[in-house]
């Protein structure tokens, strides 16, 4: 399908998922606001390719995902430089590991605050202007962990299952405005990060990445494979068209069984 026309901003989108949905919006057609963190350079080469790349508009804001003046801002000033916004991907997310009783407060409050009030002040800040347009697209990324729970993740888990109850009450109130909203769900994707990881632990252990990876999914997928961004980003694609016109209000899990058991 063709995007053409339309604008997508994507938090979190420097890298790893956000930058797959970003990267696939624009293949697509879109024109797109990066958001995110990083080496300033490195940040302004990848706006640049990806304009190259695809033919189409590419800006890019350092607004930080817990202020919500800041992520006003940001949308404003996406509906100032490209024209409007048509689809916006609520995809920043932080995260921080430890048993409830062990749990910093300030990382309680950093998670909730960017994972879960950051997708709240996202969508109040674009609905106007899809409503005033009669077309939108509010894609909210969760995680398995918006539908089951996993030890030591008391925030991140709390943040997602907001965020699919946010999902729901939004999907509802536009139902009628030409607005969907929808929540992708990944399971394990295999991102730069991931695979770093999985490297410095077959050397830690002595064994090889591909071992670390089986063992890995193995705890939680009934498929032994890792999603990617690329696949991620061809699902958001699908939700922006108009095959997906009357999906609303939905959990899309991209998991590799994780929740089916």
């Amino acid at each position: 399908m063709s995007l053409r026309d339309k604008v997508a901003l994507v938090t979190g989108s420097t890298s790893g998922i956000g930058l797959g949905i970003a990267s696939a919006l624009a293949a697509a057609g879109a024109d797109i606001m990066l958001n995110g963190f990083g080496d300033a350079g490195q940040i302004e080469q990848l706006r640049a390719s990806m304009a190259a790349e695809h033919g189409v508009r590419v800006g890019y804001s350092a607004a930080d995902i817990s202020k919500p003046e800041q992520i006003a801002a940001m949308v404003a000033e996406t509906q100032s430089k490209l024209g409007s916004l048509d689809i916006l991907v609520n995809n920043a997310g932080i995260q921080f590991v430890a048993s409830v009783e062990d749990f910093p407060t300030d990382r309680w409050d950093a998670i909730i605050a960017v994972n879960m009030s950051g997708v709240f002040h996202g969508m109040k800040a674009a609905i106007p202007g899809m409503k005033q347009r009669g077309w939108g697209r509010i894609i909210n990324v969760a995680s398995a962990h918006g539908l089951v729970a996993s030890a030591q993740k008391v925030a991140y888990v709390a943040a997602k299952h907001g965020v699919l109850g946010m999902t729901k009450v939004a999907a509802i109130e536009l139902a009628n405005d030409g607005v969907t909203v929808n929540a992708i769900c990944p399971g394990w994707v295999l991102t730069p990060l991931v695979q770093k990881q999985l490297e410095a632990k077959a050397k830690q252990e002595g064994t090889d990445v591909e071992t670390q990876k089986l063992r890995f999914l193995s705890e939680k997928q009934a498929m032994a494979q890792f999603s990617t961004p690329e696949q991620i980003g061809g699902l958001a694609v699908f939700l922006c068209s108009d095959a997906a016109k009357t999906i609303t209000g939905a959990p899309l899990s991209i998991d590799g069984g994780w929740v089916a058991q």
